[in-house]
């Protein structure tokens, strides 16, 4: 028997998460040398995403929302991607192949060949399946969970489904810094678009400068109204923030804008502020959709990874990662995540589990 170690899901918090939300398990196991029929295959798990929308399943199970809760004492699950290290002789998957989707943080993942479908929830048993990653372009593995995964998705498709962007309009993204607002504001910037943004720190303000954004301040020691007043009004706002910061942006909003709400980072701990100025949505006849990523994979999947990594790959996209090694240190990566804070830099936030190697 091999250690498979895991993160698990230790306490629901009650507001900011803290270590003891989390348990790192050294005690589990796994047979690497089992019996191997009906497709099934072993992966090892080479990087694990950290999100901010994961939060939100750090919750009671019977609290309803669009994400499942964590089960106590369980690993988290999320998006990564791994390596096939062993497969069943009919499985779709070959020694080698890596793999991405949502699966549990742990060392190893044992995959059952045939996936089944619950009835009531219509919600896969077992692990969900996986989608084999080329990786022509030779990007690193941590892409796949971050530009050229989930995140870059977020932009990608709703940007394209929602934005009904114009050239010559102005665009403004909250959290500018983060992984799912780079992208954003390229995107944008390609849709010829000028861009305004913000983060909390003066490099991080650098960076959005560095994408394209045409006006970029800090949050923090900047009056927002004030830039708005003078480089508005916003066409287009991509909603990561909300809360006080989504009031005065309603406020600069220009007649039949459209806001793609993506986030909503300042309730995740706690409390959400009440927006005072709603009626800016009757005046100026705006228009404010919600959205959740699986919701145009359908339409959008094949597009996004025929475009998206090799646009990273040339560098005609731009992107930045914060790397994390081993699982152990997943809970202070996630604290850090949440706060701003992380120990190098910026960016999209990874783990990395072990190395790039079908051993």
């Amino acid at each position: 028997m091999t250690t498979n170690a895991q993160l698990l899901f230790n306490a629901i918090p009650k507001g900011e998460p803290t270590p003891e939300t989390f348990k790192y398990n050294t005690e589990n196991t796994i047979d690497l040398e089992q019996k191997l029929s009906d497709g099934a295959c072993i992966v090892k798990v080479i990087v694990v995403s950290l999100d901010p929308y994961m939060r939100g399943r750090m919750r009671p199970a019977e609290v309803k929302s669009y994400s499942p809760a964590f089960e106590l004492h369980k690993p988290l699950t999320g998006h990564g991607v791994a390596v096939v290290i062993r497969a069943a002789e009919d499985s779709k998957y070959k020694v080698g192949d890596h793999v991405y989707g949502v699966i549990p943080y742990q060392q190893y993942i044992f995959f059952p060949g045939e996936q089944k479908v619950d009835e009531e929830t219509k919600k896969f048993l077992g692990p969900s399946p996986l989608r084999v990653i080329k990786n022509e372009e030779g990007l690193p593995w941590s892409a796949y969970i971050g530009a050229a995964g989930m995140p870059g998705k977020t932009a990608f498709m709703a940007w394209k489904e929602i934005a009904d962007a114009k050239k010559g309009e102005t665009a403004f993204v909250s959290a500018g810094s983060g992984p799912v607002g780079q992208m954003v504001i390229q995107i944008a910037k390609a849709d010829g678009m000028k861009v305004i943004s913000s983060a909390g720190s003066d490099d991080k303000v650098e960076f959005l400068k560095e994408l394209g954004a045409d006006v970029a301040f800090n949050y923090k020691t900047t009056d927002a109204k004030k830039i708005f007043a003078e480089h508005g009004p916003i066409d287009v706002n991509w909603v990561n923030v909300g809360g006080k910061s989504f009031e005065e942006e309603l406020e600069f909003m220009n007649m039949h804008g459209r806001l793609i709400a993506c986030g909503w980072i300042s309730a995740y701990n706690g409390e959400s502020y009440g927006v005072k100025n709603l009626f800016n949505f009757v005046a100026k006849r705006l228009m404010m959709r919600g959205f959740i990523v699986g919701d145009f994979e359908h339409k959008y999947s094949d597009e996004f990874y025929k475009s998206i990594p090799k646009k990273l790959a040339y560098g005609d996209l731009k992107f930045k990662e914060v790397k994390y090694d081993g699982l152990e240190n997943a809970p202070q990566a996630f604290l850090d995540m949440l706060r701003g804070q992380q120990k190098d830099g910026f960016g999209k936030v990874f783990i990395q589990v072990a190395s790039d190697d079908a051993h």
